[in-house]
């Protein structure tokens, strides 16, 4: 996603923090079955934190 516009990835045409984290979720459980949580952050002071609910 290096030098993406989010905008223009597949699934991500509104990529909130929210949608962003569920979509990084979605591609690495896969590979990753004990991923507890992924934290998106917006700026220092904003994000969420995405655990598969």
């Amino acid at each position: 996603m290096d030098h993406y516009y989010l905008n223009d990835v597949e699934g991500l045409e509104n990529p909130t923090s929210e949608v962003l984290a569920a979509w990084i979720w979605d591609r690495l459980l896969v590979d990753l079955p004990d991923l507890s949580a992924i934290q998106v952050r917006e700026t220092c002071t904003s994000g969420c934190i995405y655990r598969g609910e």
